[in-house]
This record gives structure tokens, sequence and C-alpha cells, in this order.
């Protein structure tokens, strides 16, 4: 509850939480308020302007912008919250593992966390999509895959420090069993920096997710993604500039929204700031 009041006094929190759920909300509501289907072409209104029929107007292929940049929200945000889960998950239990039991399965864990932190994010993604195929599972898996590292390093410092602390080495010298001590003691006072960087990641994988799209790599036609949408505009740029600003603005206004909600809850759930 102190972390939920000190949320509310921060503007831009709440700004960014605003944003978000507006994202999530047009996402889910896409079907409704779409005033046309996404997928559907029409050679004779290609590349049209902006105008009362059609709000963002129309692609090279006569498509409605607007519809396909509510529906790419549905797939964009899919991405950033179900990679995100896959990560948060994946990593924060090798993570617990390795700052729990330390010693060579640290070694392990820890190597393998530099293993993969030692290639560039999106390439490293941008070679797990090439090996399975392009697709919008493969993007969602590959992004998963290469945020492990973040939150596995992440909750491995935090478990370090946690361990260390009296009441777990009272819970221990009781008796309590390892499985018990880590998931009744250590796991609960180890989630924060997970929700946290959780937050932010969901940005990042959004941001990933159109980079992947823009190559040709994530959702294939004719879905409507924010990446692919880009793509398919830029050669385009000059005659109809808004094929490109509007998926490029939802991009960065999503990502805004994650990263201005992201920082609000770090200083709100700070236990420096109390």
């Amino acid at each position: 509850m102190e972390g939920w009041r000190r949320l509310r006094k921060q503007k831009a929190a709440l700004i960014g939480g605003g944003i978000v759920i507006l994202f999530v909300l047009i996402g889910l509501l896409a079907p409704v308020l779409a005033p046309y289907d996404p997928t559907e072409q029409n050679l004779k209104i290609n590349l049209q302007p902006p105008s009362s029929d059609h709000w963002l107007g129309t692609d090279d292929a006569g498509r409605d912008v607007f519809s396909r940049l509510l529906y790419g929200a549905r797939i964009s945000l899919t991405i950033g919250f179900f990679s995100v889960i896959g990560s948060l998950v994946i990593g924060g239990l090798l993570g617990l593992l390795a700052g729990y039991f330390g010693k060579w399965i640290d070694t392990l864990i820890s190597r393998l966390f530099d293993m993969m932190l030692a290639f560039p994010s999106i390439l490293l993604a941008i070679a797990i999509v090439a090996i399975l195929g392009p697709g919008l599972f493969n993007a969602l898996l590959a992004i998963a895959i290469i945020n492990i590292p973040t939150f596995g390093r992440l909750i491995r410092s935090r478990v370090l420090s946690v361990k260390q602390e009296e009441y777990i080495m009272a819970a221990r010298a009781q008796g309590m069993t390892q499985w018990r001590l880590i998931f009744r003691h250590v796991l609960p006072n180890s989630w924060v920096p997970l929700i946290v960087q959780g937050t932010l990641g969901i940005g990042t994988a959004v941001l990933d997710a159109a980079a992947l799209g823009f190559l040709g790599l994530g959702a294939q036609p004719p879905d409507a993604e924010w990446g692919k949408m880009l793509s398919d505009a830029k050669g385009y740029i000059t005659n109809a500039p808004w094929l490109m600003l509007c998926p490029g603005i939802a991009i960065m206004l999503s990502v805004l929204g994650f990263n201005m909600f992201g920082d609000g809850l770090r200083d709100a759930l700070d236990p420096k700031e109390r």
C-alpha cells in the first residue's frame, strides 16, 4: 500500500501507466474499434492520404492504416508481455539457483549468461529466428531467450544479498528445508527488482519485435505488425509519409509509456526512498 501511495504521487509514472493502459485497451478492443478489415486490400484506393473515410490513409495495397495500427498493437503487446514472462520465469529460476546454491551451479549458470551477453541482443535474436524460421511465435521465443540473462543476473545478485540476512540464517538453523526456505523466504524478498525490470523489459521487447518485423523475421503477411508496417512503408517515405509516421509514433509512445511507468515503479518500490 505504501508503494502504491508513493507511485500515485509521481506524475510521469501515472502518465506512463495511462499510455500503457490505452495501448492495452486498443489491442483488446481492436476488432470493435477498427473500421475496416486490416487485411482487406483495395488497389483502387492505395496510397490515399488521411481522410474522413480512412483516418490515417491507406497503404500501398489499399489497406486501412488505422485498422492495421490497432491490430498491430495487439501483436506487438502480445510479443512484449509473453516474451517477458518467459524470460522472467526461466531467467529468474536460473538466477535463483545460481545465487542460492553457489559453487559449481553458480559458475555454470553465470558463464552461460556471460556467453549470451557476449553477443549483441538483436543479432542473437536474428540468429535464433534465422535458425527456427521467420514467424510470430519464433520471434517471441527469440526475444524471450535474449532477455534471460538480464533477469537471471538481477535476481542472482538480489538472492546473494538476501540469503545473508539474519532471518534466513535463523530459519536454516531451525531445520527448514532448502526448497521451503527458497520459496517461503528468499524468493518473496527478491521479486521486486524482477517486477520493475519486467515492466521496463516489455518496452524493450516491443522495440525488438518491431526490429525483427522490419527485417521480415517477425509477424508475416497478412498480419498487421508495427515493424512490418515500417518495412512496407520505407519505399514511400517521400510521397506517403504517413505510412511510416503512424507505426513509428505508435512504437515510440508504447515504449515511452512502459519506460516511464517502470521508472516510477522502481522509485516507488525502492526501500532507499522510503
